[in-house]
C-alpha cells in the first residue's frame, strides 16, 4: 500500500513538472510569484487578466507591453469575448487587472443570447438605466465624472467613479463597453 502511494506521489509530481514546461506563463497553483515570461526583473512589470481568455492569471510582461501582449500571454481571447469592451493598445502599468467581459449570456450552455450592454463614454443616463443594474445615482455619477474630461480606457476605470467600488463593479462589469462598433 505504501508502494502505490509513493508511485501516485511520484507522478503527481512529474506531471505538474510536464505541465509546468508545456506552459512556463502559468503561476503556481500555490499563488507564488508569476514565473517571468523575461529574464531581468528590473525590466517587468506584473498584471492579472481573467475572464474570457484561454489561461486566466498574473503574468509579468516587459516593460511598455500593451493589453493585448497579456492577452497573448494568456493564451489569447476566447471566441465569447467582447472586443469592444477592452483596448488592446493600452499599455500596462505594474499590478493593474483586465476583466476580458463575454459578449453572450454564459449561463447557459448554448450562450446565444447577447448581452445588453452600454457605452461607458458617451451613453446618456437614460440609456445606461435602460440596462439592467444601472440606476439613477450610478448614471449621474457616471455623467458626471466623464463631464470632468475624463474618459474611461478600461472597465475597471468605472471604480474611479465616486461610489463605485469592488461590489458595483462586479454587476455592472459584463454590461459594460468602451466604444461602439
Amino acid at each position: 500500500m505504501v508502494k502505490i502511494i509513493i508511485a501516485i506521489v511520484a507522478l503527481t509530481v512529474v506531471g505538474i513538472l510536464v505541465f509546468k514546461a508545456i506552459d512556463p506563463t502559468q503561476e503556481t497553483a500555490g499563488g507564488n510569484a508569476p514565473t517571468t515570461l523575461v529574464s531581468d526583473d528590473s525590466k517587468t512589470i506584473s498584471c492579472r487578466i481573467s475572464g474570457e481568455v484561454g489561461r486566466p492569471g498574473t503574468y509579468k510582461c516587459d516593460l511598455n507591453s500593451t493589453l493585448g501582449d497579456l492577452i497573448s500571454y494568456a493564451s489569447g481571447e476566447t471566441s465569447n469575448a467582447d472586443g469592444l469592451a477592452y483596448d488592446t493598445s493600452y499599455v500596462l502599468q505594474q499590478g493593474l487587472e483586465f476583466y476580458i467581459a463575454p459578449k453572450y449570456k454564459t449561463d447557459s450552455i448554448c450562450a446565444t443570447d447577447p448581452i445588453v450592454k452600454f457605452n461607458v463614454n458617451t451613453a446618456s443616463e437614460e440609456e445606461m438605466k435602460k440596462v439592467g443594474g444601472i440606476g439613477t445615482a450610478i448614471a449621474k455619477a457616471i455623467v458626471s465624472y466623464r463631464q470632468s474630461g475624463n474618459t474611461f480606457r478600461r472597465i475597471e476605470d468605472i471604480k474611479n467613479v465616486s461610489g463605485i467600488g469592488n461590489a458595483t463593479f462586479e454587476k455592472l462589469k459584463n454590461i459594460i463597453r468602451l466604444r461602439d462598433e
